[in-house]
């Protein structure tokens, strides 16, 4: 049984090509309603083969009256599951069922005051709960100027005549702005009045039916045989890990690859966590002089991930031949990095080492519970599995691990400056009281060399930035800001303390335009 078949009729997303759409699926579960992703070239028949509860149409970059823009299979809207489009997706709506878009140079960015029609032959269900006038977010350039017959028009704004509109009768829905963003006053009530009373959905998809149907879903998968786990200490593969040890127990082993570009002491707390709290098969595998040879010269980034990704596979294929020659190779695999990995309808932004990164001759079939959950739902998993909070609560960390937070190539000497820059970053971190707070907080070292003055000689050292971001999911985030006695007293122990160091600054870009990581 799959998480799908567990959780019963889905609420599906269709992605116009945002990000949002992630966003979109993610504000779903959080109203304890499960939800899928699907391209917007779902067809009628395939939308009800998945017997879906309801439909949200995401927003999109494209104008709804370009051609080529995407479409929806408009056979959809008759098929009397209720529909909510989004910005682009309510646009659609109109467009598609008889409306008027137009773009008149007036668009709207950002916060804006939304007023609630008062007139009307009843309230509506989507705004009946919100006050008259209230916050939204807005992020477009065309407008629905005219909605389509059978439609009234519940809201607008000063730029949007037509900012929400519906037609009851049909359970279809569209609002111009996004109640996904946090900024939309309200908007998580406005996504839970469209799940519960249009769609008449409830709220059972919990994190403990997650886990049934993940473990019934790896003992379908796997059967009787040998699996091996690519554990690294992080959250995900921690999770991952406990999910599938709780699916077939002795089946399992885990191979810890110390690739020579963790934090420090993390190989020791990663053997001494798994091998001896958890008592889980765990084979400890010394690669260090492996990964920073096979990095030898290696700038770009992409590389570095492929290259990484590819050295995974290979020693894990040794530690499976050891094994007994093992099948199936777990995972931490999520959602983000399926997405920014590049998908039919988004952008590559990065390639993942365990997703864009995997080389086309790997011998293992993949087991990756955790591919349709966001971090948080994973740290959630986790709670519920009964991991410690220092394994569920420890801050993200790349699989290339300090690879490619070295911008520029790779040697061992740079690697243990980054390793003694970023332990101290944790520990005054931690010290503040932050780490929890904080989505992530470390070191990047750029391959370029500062001038400086340190004991009145001239030096020619390494500058190290510092990186602290706040986020809910890592498809956004905002520079962390860190008290200025905080951010003292890092610049002032790396520089005083890792030798090779002349400089310290601080990361204030958020994402977008930004990526958390540097590479």
């Amino acid at each position: 049984m799959s998480i799908t078949e567990h959780a019963g009729a889905p609420v599906l997303v269709v992605d116009f090509g945002a990000q949002y759409a992630q966003l979109i699926a993610r504000r779903v579960r959080e109203a304890h309603v499960y939800s899928e992703i699907v391209a917007h070239s779902i067809t009628a028949d395939q939308v009800v083969a998945r017997r879906p509860a309801g439909i949200i149409l995401s927003g999109g970059p494209k104008s709804v009256n370009v051609p080529g823009a995407p479409v929806l299979d408009p056979a959809i809207y008759e098929l009397g599951v209720p529909v909510l489009g989004i910005c682009y997706g309510a646009q659609l709506i109109a467009r598609q069922l008889g409306g008027t878009v137009d773009g008149d140079g007036n668009g709207e960015y950002g916060r804006t005051t939304l007023t609630v029609a008062s007139d009307g032959p009843a309230p509506s269900v989507l705004l009946g709960a919100v006050p008259p006038s209230f916050d939204v977010w807005m992020s477009h350039f065309d407008a629905i100027v005219a909605p389509p017959a059978g439609f009234r028009t519940t809201a607008s704004t000063a730029e949007a005549p037509v900012a929400a509109m519906e037609d009851p009768a049909r359970a279809i829905y569209g609002v111009q702005f996004h109640p996904e963003v946090v900024h939309t006053h309200g908007g998580q009530e406005i996504l839970k009045a469209f799940l519960y009373e249009v769609c008449g959905c409830r709220p059972s998809w919990t994190m403990t039916s997650v886990i049934e149907a993940a473990t019934e879903a790896i003992r379908q998968q796997v059967g009787t045989e040998r699996v091996i786990c690519g554990l690294s200490g992080g959250v995900d593969s921690a999770v991952a890990a406990a999910l599938v040890h709780k699916a077939v127990g002795p089946q399992l082993t885990c191979v810890f690859v110390d690739t020579g570009l963790l934090r420090a002491g993390e190989a020791d707390q990663v053997e001494a966590t798994f091998r001896e709290q958890f008592n889980i098969d765990l084979v400890h595998v010394k690669a260090g002089d492996r990964f920073l040879g096979a990095l030898d010269d290696i700038q770009d980034p992409e590389r570095k991930r492929k290259i990484i990704g590819e050295t995974f596979i290979r020693v894990f294929e040794e530690a499976a031949s050891e094994l007994g020659d093992a099948r199936f190779l777990v995972q931490g695999t999520l959602y983000p990095d399926i997405i920014e990995s590049g998908t039919k309808d988004a952008a590559k932004i990065k390639s993942h080492h365990n997703v864009g990164g995997l080389p086309d001759d790997m011998q293992f079939e993949l087991v990756e519970p955790l591919r349709s959950l966001f971090k948080d739902e994973v740290r959630a998993v986790g709670e519920e599995l009964g991991l410690p909070e220092e394994i569920v609560w420890r801050q993200p960390f790349p699989g290339p691990g300090l690879a490619v937070r070295i911008v520029g190539t790779v040697n061992a000497e740079r690697v243990a400056i980054l390793q003694a820059a970023d332990a101290i970053v944790t520990e005054e971190i931690r010290r503040a009281g932050l780490y929890r707070e904080l989505w992530q907080s470390f070191a990047v070292l750029p391959v370029v060399h500062t001038v400086g003055v340190m004991g009145d000689e001239r030096t020619y050292a390494h500058p190290i930035i510092i990186r602290a971001v706040t986020s809910d999911d890592a498809m956004t985030a905002d520079w962390a800001r860190l008290p200025y006695e905080v951010l003292e007293r890092l610049a002032s122990r790396i520089i005083n303390e890792v030798p090779g160091v002349n400089r310290v600054a601080y990361d204030i870009t958020s994402k977008p335009p930004g990526t958390i990581e540097w590479e």
